[in-house]
């Protein structure tokens, strides 16, 4: 018998590890330049935690049952679990709170994905206590600076509006919203033209489903379905936003006001990062602001606005790995340590121990015996060790550069 890995699941090798880690430490870099700071949360959290109030669908949660009958699950997305910890265990802290994460989530049968790969790493950040339009211009800006510190120049962000579609849908017969709601998302024009609708409604639909492309263009569209005041306002606030990116950011924005989010427990503005690279549009990450998710989990049901995103590092390595950008290989040992007899085993791991304790990283292996000189030196040389310490009768290091 062959043992693998459970269906959906993976191991990382040390330089699949290695490049993970060299798309984490960038990403952690920007994150701490603006301030944020590593929140960690429980993998195993309860089901009404995770299902954040219906918006995200219990079939999709990867279940699990304890001794206690209580129903727990394993995280999909990070941000409710990071909501229940602001809100039950960060009382005393001062808004806003700038969190950020490197993490693992589970999905099962996730985005429609074609494999059955069911573990993903995430990075992201998210922004609680503020409403404000500062808020939703540093964290898009943020994705950019994020984006920039990878190396990645070809790529757009497509930005929308859940209050605005939302607002839009509620026109649609309560009995029908969800299956428009799942067309526009799906942008299935084709089943869109098929639902029982009346001819203004089916007009209101395309007009929605179109509501995508230059900014200038979606906002007129968008003011001439006689918005009512609030809408209006939420259009207006929307503009603000993309007057501010356009003037202050290099990246490519498309407005798409029929974009809307799996997770359904966005209130403002929604956001999609995708890559353009080999002129194949890929999803790299994604967020928006939820207004009132935290209300959920708090005591006393107060709404705490926030505002966050994630990266997927396996969706960042696919387009990193196409450019040759990763590390290539692991980074190499500096030194083996050889104690030439016995009698020298202790001195040699103090040697080795002496080169550790450097104040910069070096990475130092002893040799574990059993072999002759010239296997170690090509050991060395296959590991591409710079050199080797022969550790003498005496204690002494005699010091060989590998050729």
């Amino acid at each position: 018998m062959v043992y693998q890995p459970a269906a959906g699941a993976r191991d990382l090798l040390p330089l699949d590890v290695a490049q993970k880690r060299w798309i984490e430490e960038r990403l952690q870099q920007v994150f701490h330049r603006w301030g944020y700071h590593r929140i960690i949360t429980s993998t195993l959290e309860r089901m009404d935690t995770l299902m954040a109030g219906e918006a995200i669908q219990r079939h999709k949660v990867i279940q699990l049952q304890n001794g206690q009958d209580e129903e727990l699950g394993l995280r999909p997305e990070l941000t409710a679990s990071i909501a229940r910890t602001v809100v039950t265990r960060m009382t005393e802290d001062i808004y806003p709170q700038r969190l950020y994460y490197n993490a693992n989530v589970f999905r099962r049968n996730w985005e429609k994905r074609h494999n059955r790969q069911q573990e993903y790493y995430q990075a992201g950040v998210e922004l609680i206590g503020s409403d404000s339009l500062l808020a939703n211009a540093e964290v898009l800006i943020l994705v950019s600076n994020c984006l920039d510190a990878l190396g990645l120049d070809s790529w757009h962000l497509i930005l929308g509006e859940a209050g605005i579609t939302t607002s839009l849908l509620n026109a649609f017969p309560s009995n029908i919203r969800s299956h428009v709601r799942n067309a526009i998302a799906n942008l299935d024009r084709v089943t869109l033209d098929t639902l029982p609708l009346t001819e203004e409604l089916h007009e209101r639909a395309r007009i929605m489903l179109d509501l995508r492309g230059n900014s200038g263009d979606v906002l007129a569209k968008v003011s001439s379905l006689a918005l009512e005041p609030e809408q209006q306002a939420a259009v207006n606030n929307l503009k603000s936003i993309v007057e501010l990116l356009e003037s202050e950011c290099k990246f490519s924005l498309i407005l798409d006001l029929s974009l809307i989010q799996t997770i359904d427990y966005y209130t403002g503005i929604v956001f999609e990062v995708v890559s353009d690279i080999n002129g194949q549009a890929q999803v790299l990450g994604s967020g928006g602001r939820y207004d009132q998710l935290l209300g959920l989990y708090h005591p006393q049901g107060k709404n705490i606005p926030g505002i966050g995103f994630e990266l997927s590092i396996d969706d960042l390595y696919q387009v990193l790995a196409s450019s040759q950008q990763l590390p290539q290989t692991i980074p190499p040992s500096n030194w083996l340590v050889v104690p030439t007899s016995e009698k020298v085993d202790a001195a040699a791991f103090a040697y080795a121990q002496k080169l550790r304790d450097s104040t910069h990283l070096v990475r130092v292996e002893m040799d574990l015996g059993g072999r002759d000189a010239e296997a170690i030196r090509q050991y060395a040389r296959d590991r591409s060790i710079a050199q080797i310490a022969w550790i003498n009768s005496d204690g002494t290091p005699t010091i060989e550069a590998v050729r």
